[in-house]
């Protein structure tokens, strides 16, 4: 049997997405990574533009793959 499943639910049953998918999506330039909006007029925001620092940092980076180890890819 083969099947496509969310990474989340792979997660869940104990799966490595890493190392027992057949294939995996690209983080990169993918249509449905999480995003951070803000409402318009606060874009300019220095606690929103620390915030959208902070997430994008390499420290964020090597945690998701740390902690996820291939599960969730990080978009950045």
């Amino acid at each position: 049997s083969i099947a496509v499943i969310n990474g989340n639910f792979a997660i869940e049953a104990g799966l490595k997405p890493a190392s027992d998918a057949l294939a995996l999506e690209s983080g990169q330039d993918n249509p449905y990574a999480n995003i951070l909006t803000v409402l318009k007029g606060r874009e300019t925001d220095p606690g929103i533009l620390k915030l959208a620092e902070l997430l994008t940092s390499p420290e964020v980076k090597k945690f998701i793959e740390d902690k996820y180890e291939g599960g969730v890819i990080p978009a950045f």
